[in-house]
This record gives C-alpha cells, structure tokens and sequence, in this order.
C-alpha cells in the first residue's frame, strides 16, 4: 500500500548532518535542526513500490531521500502515467501537496531501494510560517513543479526569469562543493574496515592506497553491494578485492554542470577531484544534486537500471523538465543541447545493449554512429534520428557475408523501431540503420566517403551535410574512428568538393530586406514566421563544417570546431568572436521557441514570429543574421569561388 506507516524512530545524529547538508535546512539555526532531529523518523522503500498515490495518499510528512532514487508521475484525465520528474539523494517529496493541504498531486515510485527520513507535516508547516528564508527558498524550488500543475495558467506566458542562485551550476566549480576532507583506506586494510569508516565520516567512498601512499583505487557504496554483499566476497578480504581502479579524476576547476556530463558519460557516481597532480578530494553526483538541486543524474540512473526494452519508452518525457530547469538557471543552449544529447544517447545505448541481449551477440564488431544534428551534438527536441552502422568486414565468401547481412538486417530494423517507441521520429530522408544503404561493413563506409569527396555531385554534397558530421555512439567504437581519420587525412587535399561546399554554404541568403526588416514566410502554414534553422543556424554549422574538414579537425560540435579554429588561427580573431555569439544567441531563442511550444501541448519547430520579439532581441537578432554576410564574403575570398 501507498505510504506505509511501519516507519522506525531516527538516530538524531545522523539525521542532524543529513539535515546540515541539504538547503534549505541547513540555513536553520544549530538548535532548530537539533529539535527538528529529535522528531523525525526512517523509513525504507523497495524498488518499484508506490509510496504515495495520486489522489488518494493523505500526506502525514515530508519525505527527505538520504539513499536511493524516485520517480514522479502525473496520472492525466485519460489514465495515462506522465514521468514529470526523477529525485534522488538530498532531494524532497510531498511539500506541495501538505502546503495545499491536499492528496498527493502526484504519484511517487522508488526506482531505487530508497531511505527516507520523514519529518512530521505539522514540524514542517511551522517552519514555514515562522522563518521566511525557509518558505522563500522552498517557493523558489517549487516553481517548475507549480508550472507543471498549471499549465493553462502558464501557455501564454513566458519562461520564469533566471535567479542568481540557479547560476550556482554553471559558475560553481567543483572545487566550491567539496564540503569533506580526503578520506583513504589501506590498500591492505579489509573491507570492513573500509566500510566502517565510510559509515562513521558520512561517506559515499573512500580511496585506496598503496605502501608508498600513492592512490591506487576508490571503494563506492555500488563497490560494496556489487563486489562485496552480491557475489559473497568476505568482509575481512583486503580492500584492493573490492576496489575500482585506476581512478578517475577531474580537476578541481572544472564547472559542476561539466563534472555532471563527465559522471553521466564515465557512468560512475564519484570522481576524483585533483589539483595539479595531486588528489585533494572525491565529488559525487549527490554532491552536485544537492548544491544544486537539480536531478539529470537520477535520470540516466533510471535509464541504465531498465531491464526491458519497453522500460525505456517514457523516459525521454522527463528530458523536458530538466531542459526547462536548466534554462531557467542560465545555462546556454550549447550547454542545454550537450544535457540533452547526453540522455539521449543514454537511452539509445541501453537500447542497443538490451536488443543485443535479445537477438543474441553480432558475428562482427559494429558500431552504432549517429549523424546530422546527434552527430554534432547539438540536438534539441525530439530530433528526428540520423543514423548508421559500421561492421567490420566478414571475409569474402557468401556464408559469412550472408551471416552478417541477416543479423545486421534484424538489429538495426529492430533498433530503428525502439528508438521510435521511445519518442525520437523517424528519418523522412530514411537515413537510418534501418536502410540497407546505411547498414555496410567499413571497407563499403569508405568507398561511400572516397566517392563523396572524389565526386562531388549535389547528391554528395547534400551528404556531406549529414554524413560528414559522424560520431561513434555505441559499439566498437575504433570503427567510426578509423573512419574519421581516413576523412580527416583525405578532406583537406579534395580541393574540389571543398569548393562545392564553399558553394553550398554561400548558397542560403541573409534573412534580412534591404531595409534590415526579416524576410519571412509569405503564405502556407508558417505565414509571417522565420525558419531560423535553415535561414540563420544552418550556415554557421557549414562554415564550422568546412573549415573543420580543410584543417583536418576530427571534432563535429559547431562550437567546438569554431573554438578551435579561432585558438589556431585559422579564422580571424573577429569572426571567430562574431560567429560564436550569433550562433549562440540564434540557438538560444530556437530552444526556448520549442519549449514553448512544448508547454503548450504543440510539436516544436524552427519557425519564430518576429513579432513575438523584445526589441533588444529583434536588434540582437538582425545583427547576428548580419554575420552570415561575412561568413561568406571569408568563404568565396578563402575558397576562391566563382560568382
């Protein structure tokens, strides 16, 4: 049942640092937190119970996570569950239902076994009412869940300003969020004594050190439960059984949103933190959550747990909400559309280790690469899917050609199908893995580039916006790198096809009248509306794409190459600065059109009303589609292209 009521009084010690440790509570006065601890209780919750249902639950406490992970859902009028977000360590459950005085307003799973310690509703009211910063800060938290319970209220205005505290995830470096000292273990030492100490510090890990007192290995919660309790190691073995090693670090200048991307691609939960060659201390995802408050990382822990292929289906909804998060706590579109890329190809991933499970291993090593915007990653949402497969050549006889075309043919059909299902359209061009054009073995893959750059006729320059932005996104990965470096020595030496890209990308006109007013759509059903893909992103992202080729980049993110190119000189300083910030500013008020029309039940485009515009933004706006003129004017001058 919903909300059990078996829970078992708290130790208050270990209650008071939990409580020092997460905001608002520990911006309470030392003896208000030692009464609120004194009251509170403990509870545990197996993965995938229900703790509280949607209109039925009567909320009695708080719900604060100390271990574990949850997630929340709306059921709609239609009865259909809608993920709307995913907590974990540090996070909150039930405050707006007790403040409304309601039935739980949403429906809340355990997707992790879960702790809880659970204050009473009437402690929690009173701290409301009696101290401001408590209530302020609550209010500001709940603002994105009260626009989700709102949403006609909400259709038709804007996004919710920035506030300087949501700032704290793209200014904040990792070194501001280390809150403990190192803690090491023996490498000698056994695994219990690891584990004490980890218990006694409060800790998530500890490192691992050889005689010498060089770092050697980091011993993890998940270390503990995977290595320890589920294969029966015994608790007196020596730590260096249980470790995991080598170690990985990050430095301790690095940005917290940048070491939450790291731990989500490394797919681990703590990272070293180093200072010059030294190691100073260890962060963790539930470190960052709850300085932050923010919950990607629960997500992708979601996503990797999936057993089921059909698991996977929801997850991409609740993509939306921390994009939104995000964007109303100053992140930059580049940062946004990395967050986004990053999930998805979480969920694409799992998808392809689960359907591996199911049709049984390749008979060759593959490659799963992903092209076009994922390519680049720079995708926003529910990006239509631009992909492909690499396999290594079979030897030449029928039989083991035959073998790999069949298992191929399923995977990928089967692949494509999922992916779907799991909310990313299909391709109207049918570049996908399910084509059998674009499911070949390497030696094919590098005919198919020879011939594009050798021949370079419209159809391969239409490619060479799509294909030639690849990257490796699961598999064996040395496939598409192979690949890359083959394009990367043989691009900058294809004058020819460089040209007809030069062409290419003079080819879209400035959006902009003589009269510096925007040229928009005249009639049909986005009349009066700008595409600011095709008009204004478009030849930013083939500027960065040839020049990257004519200077044997390996890099495909449109920022990433132009940030290169202007650290190697091989475009003027000032139209490095200028082709930056239009292109950022462009993909700024692309994304947050889309979210718009997301949080009003529409499916997103590229087609902006100029109107809908602050003149600050229209006059922004102008003077980056200005930039597309230089761009060019560099282009014909360094290409030497004819008019």
């Amino acid at each position: 049942m919903p909300q059990k009521n078996d829970s078992h009084k708290a130790d208050p010690e270990a209650v008071l640092e939990f409580l020092k440790s997460i905001r608002p509570f520990s911006d309470l006065e030392e003896q208000v937190l030692e009464r609120i601890s004194k009251r509170m209780s403990v509870d545990f919750f197996e993965k995938g119970s229900v703790i509280l249902e949607q209109n039925v639950s009567q909320l009695s406490h708080l719900f604060l996570i100390f271990r574990g992970a949850i997630k929340i859902n709306l059921i709609d009028s239609e009865n259909r569950s809608i993920l709307q977000d995913v907590r974990g360590e540090g996070s909150q459950f039930g405050a707006l239902s007790i403040i409304r005085g309601v039935k739980s307003l949403f429906t809340v799973e355990a997707i992790e076994d879960t702790f809880c310690y659970l204050l009473e509703k009437e402690i929690f009211l009173d701290l409301l009412k009696r101290i401001p910063t408590f209530a302020g800060h609550l209010w500001e938290k709940f603002s994105s869940d009260v626009m989700d319970i709102a949403y006609e209220e909400l259709r038709s205005q804007k996004l919710e300003p920035r506030s300087e505290e949501g700032l704290r995830l793209f200014s904040s470096r990792v070194k501001d969020i280390l809150k403990r000292p190192l803690e090491v273990v023996a490498a000698s030492d056994t695994i219990q004594s690891a584990a004490t100490s980890m218990t006694e510090n409060g800790v998530g890990s500890v490192l691992v050190t050889d005689e010498k007192g060089d770092i050697i290995g980091i011993v993890t919660d998940n270390d503990l439960r995977t290595k320890v309790v589920s294969k029966g190691l015994s608790s007196q073995a020596p730590v260096m059984e249980a470790m995991s090693s080598p170690v990985k670090s990050i430095s301790a200048e690095t940005i917290c949103f940048d070491a939450l991307i790291t731990m989500m691609n490394l797919e681990t939960h703590h990272l070293a933190v180093n200072e010059g060659n030294k190691i100073v201390g260890v962060v963790s995802t539930h470190d960052i959550m709850v300085d932050q408050g923010v919950s990607p990382m629960s997500l992708y822990r979601e996503i990797v747990s999936q057993t089921k292929i059909e698991g996977l289906y929801p997850l991409s909804e609740a993509t939306t909400l921390i994009v939104r998060k995000l964007i109303t706590e100053g992140a930059k579109a580049n940062d946004v559309a990395r967050m986004i890329t990053a999930l998805n190809d979480h969920i694409v991933n799992r998808v392809l280790i689960l359907l591996e499970k199911q049709v049984g291993p390749p008979p060759y090593p593959y490659c799963w690469i992903l092209m076009g915007s994922e390519g680049r990653q720079e995708q926003t949402f529910k990006t239509d899917q631009d992909n492909a497969l690499i396999y290594e050549t079979p030897p030449e006889d029928w039989d083991h050609v035959k073998e790999a075309k069949l298992y191929f043919r399923r995977f990928g059909n089967l692949a494509i199908q999922h992916i779907e299902a799991c909310g990313y359209p299909l391709c109207k061009g049918e570049i996908m893995a399910s084509n059998p054009k674009w499911r070949k073995p390497f030696a094919v893959w590098r005919n198919y580039f020879d011939r594009w750059m050798s021949a370079p006729e419209p159809q391969a320059v239409l490619h060479a916006t799509i294909f030639f932005d690849f990257r490796p996104g699961h598999g064996y990965l040395k496939l598409a790198e192979r690949l890359r470096d083959y394009v990367v020595i043989q691009a900058p030496n294809r004058g020819i096809f460089l040209m007809h890209l030069a062409r290419d990308c003079m080819s879209t006109k400035t959006p902009l009248s003589f009269f510096r007013g925007f040229l928009v759509e005249k009639n049909g059903e986005h009349k009066d509306r700008l595409d600011i893909k095709t008009r204004g992103l478009t030849p930013f992202v083939d500027f960065a794409r040839i020049m990257a080729l004519r200077n044997g980049l390996t890099e495909t993110n449109t920022l990433t190459r132009l940030r290169m190119l202007g650290e190697a000189g091989a475009i003027p300083n000032e139209l490095y600065t200028e082709t930056v910030e239009a292109y950022e500013f462009q993909t700024q008020i692309r994304l947050i059109h889309q979210l718009r029309l997301l949080e009003s039940g529409q499916q997103p485009d590229n087609y902006i009303d100029p109107s809908e515009l602050t003149d600050v933004e229209k006059q922004t706006l102008k003077e980056a589609f200005g930039v597309i003129g230089r761009i060019q004017a560099y282009v014909k001058t360094e290409f030497r292209v004819l008019e």
